[in-house]
């Protein structure tokens, strides 16, 4: 399992970490440790799931990943 903090540009608010925390749960085979203002930290299966899964599902819930 690899553990990675995505930094995120767009987040002010509850319900921006409601919202991204709310993407990344539709994600099968990844962990989500933590979701703050400003960034979230998930563990995955690098054989299972992707990086870029991960940053789409932020974007989809409508903000920028920048790291």
């Amino acid at each position: 399992m690899k553990t990675q903090e995505f930094i995120i540009e767009g987040m002010s608010c509850g319900h921006c970490v409601m919202a991204v925390r709310k993407e990344l749960g539709k994600l099968d085979n990844i962990k989500i440790d933590d979701v703050q203002i400003g960034k979230a930290t998930v563990e995955f299966d690098e054989s299972k799931s992707k990086e870029n899964s991960i940053i789409k599902a932020i974007e989809e819930a409508g903000f920028k990943v920048i790291s």
